[in-house]
């Protein structure tokens, strides 16, 4: 095993020989654990590619992760970066030295080691005293988090020490980071700034600075497939403990009532909670209401965990805004972003004949918090212009439905679609599928989000199928003579063309014989009073 020195470095004026340790070590090819403000960092010579070759076989990292580089003086980052625009000198004005980490264009000194293979480079500067010290008196550091990869950054010495004895060739006991999750990682390599990785620096402190800045995917969601990592921190599993960690979303009271009855036996939850949980291994990471409190506290209680034992552990969900974002970000990580809901929320199939009043009742739920899911528009959307889709329709009903433009021929295909019954079962047959496969994936991505119920808002809904995915079904029914007068108004149509239209539909029998509910929309405003059962069934628990 590889021996490590412990160097103290609490203070630059009487640690200042170990502080120049530290910095020899560095010059000289070695790998230093240093304190920053946000975590301790495993550093070695940004431009010795041989040098970062150690930090990755150190913590066990993907070498195709980048690392940022550190710096002590604003005027290096010349010495780094091919191009230092405006925006990066009106960012480190307003935030350097401090936890947040520019990403530029970089120069050919910067192997790529250091870079992740990218063309672009990372960098920041520290607030940490002892930190910008060492890098002053050796060279601009690339130093990722200083534990073994995929586990929680070390936010103390303790810590440290445990991953990085006989790894390092040294470790600076520098006390506890005051931050406690890594910078803020933002790209100027692109036309508008985008938010890689959440930290200290909010997303609306950048927005005060730059104006618009967009947010990337996977801040908050796991990368996509073949997707390059732009930045350090966006591996689909990280900041891991051993204990496999789960997400659950709901109230104190539906979070400790979901808890209690599983068999888990870890807790991951806020201050003052733990009296809920008198059974599990209980730990906290920071108040409710205080992301800068969770995120000092959140990797701690990580490793916490595992201290204790804990092999299965729940976590209370924190709000994505502000420094909280951070924390999500961090923790959804950590969870390898496994999601569940203490209250089981449903899908609501809405249906009933044309001019029946589904509109009002889709408002209605709306203002409750549910998400509608419009299949006449997905079914528009799928037949856009240059959709993949207008393939599939073109395969069975011609390719001259599509115009030089890329764009459906609507008149044509209804025409064809209309000759037979045949035609009309195969249009429906390619439709349906696609426009239920869409609607229900959207239910379930805002179920996840927060939504106290997904409404899968369809006129066929049954001759679809799509009922197969909903929880409950709600039926609009009106009378014959008022639903010929909504329509008339709506389309701009003659009272004959209305009567052509109602026709052929299905009566209220068939809608209302296969439905839990019935909202009979006489008037718009009785809604509410007909939708009581409803709401007190599938919504009293998460409204």
């Amino acid at each position: 095993m590889k021996s490590t020195l412990v160097l103290k470095t609490f203070d630059t004026n009487n640690d200042i020989k170990d502080i120049e340790t530290a910095a020899e070590i560095l010059r000289n090819g070695g790998i230093v654990a240093i304190p920053t403000e946000t975590v301790y960092g495993l550093a070695a010579d940004a431009f010795d590619s041989e040098a970062v070759k150690k930090i990755f076989e150190a913590k066990g990292r993907p070498q195709d992760n980048p690392l940022i580089v550190h710096i002590s003086d604003f005027e290096q980052i010349y010495s780094i970066a091919r191009e230092v625009p405006e925006k990066a000198k009106a960012l480190a004005d307003a935030f350097w030295p401090g936890p947040l980490t520019i990403i530029l264009p970089k120069k050919a000194e910067i192997p790529s080691e250091t870079s992740g293979g990218l063309d672009t480079v990372a960098v920041r500067m520290p607030s940490h005293e002892i930190a910008r010290k060492i890098i002053s008196l050796s060279c601009p550091l690339a130093a990722p988090s200083a534990n073994i990869s995929g586990f929680p950054s070390p936010t103390s010495f303790d810590h440290v020490e445990a991953d990085m004895t006989g790894r390092a060739d040294a470790i600076c006991n520098g006390g506890d980071c005051d931050v406690g999750v890594e910078s803020t990682v933002i790209t100027l390599a692109t036309e508008i700034p985008v938010l890689l990785r959440p930290g200290g620096v909010t997303l609306e402190q950048l927005k005060s600075i730059l104006g618009e800045v967009k947010v990337a995917d996977a801040v908050l969601n796991p990368m996509k497939k073949d997707e390059k990592a732009e930045s350090p921190g966006m591996k689909y599993k990280h900041y891991s403990p051993k204990a496999q960690i789960q997400i659950v979303r709901g109230n104190l009271k539906e979070f400790a009532d979901f808890v209690n009855s599983s068999d888990c036996d870890g807790v991951l939850c806020f201050e003052g909670e733990e009296e809920y949980f008198p059974e599990k291994i209980t730990v906290t990471f920071g108040k409710e209401d205080d992301s800068l409190s969770q995120a000092q506290r959140l990797f701690d209680a990580l490793r916490e965990l595992d201290e204790k034992g804990a092999k299965n552990v729940f976590s209370r969900s924190p709000a994505e805004n502000g420094v909280g974002l951070a924390v999500c970000n961090r923790l959804y990580r950590a969870a390898a972003f496994r999601f569940i809901n203490a209250v089981k929320k449903p899908i609501v199939g809405l249906t009933g004949p044309t001019g029946a009043g589904k509109g009002y009742v889709s408002e209605y739920l709306k203002k409750l918090g549910c998400y509608v899911s419009d299949t006449d528009a997905i079914a528009r959307e799928i037949t856009m212009t240059d959709s993949p889709f207008l393939g599939i329709l073109a395969r069975d009903f011609g390719q001259d439905i599509i115009d030089e433009n890329g764009e459906l021929k609507r008149k044509l295909l209804a025409e064809r679609a209309f000759e037979t019954k045949e035609n009309q079962s195969l249009l429906n047959s390619l439709m349906h599928p696609e426009i239920i496969r869409i609607s229900v994936e959207r239910c379930n991505e805002a179920l996840e989000k927060g939504a106290v119920a997904a409404v899968i808002d369809a006129p066929l809904l049954f001759e679809a199928g799509a009922d197969k995915h909903c929880d409950t079904v709600i039926a609009v029914v009106a009378p014959r003579e008022i639903r010929i007068e909504r329509i008339m108004k709506r389309d701009n149509i003659t009272h004959e063309q209305a009567l052509s239209r109602i026709s052929v539909q299905h009566d209220d029998d068939f809608y209302t014989s296969k439905s839990e509910f019935t909202v009979r929309s006489y008037e718009p405003y009785k809604v509410e009073d007909e939708l009581e059962g409803f709401v007190q069934k599938y919504l009293g628990q998460v409204m």
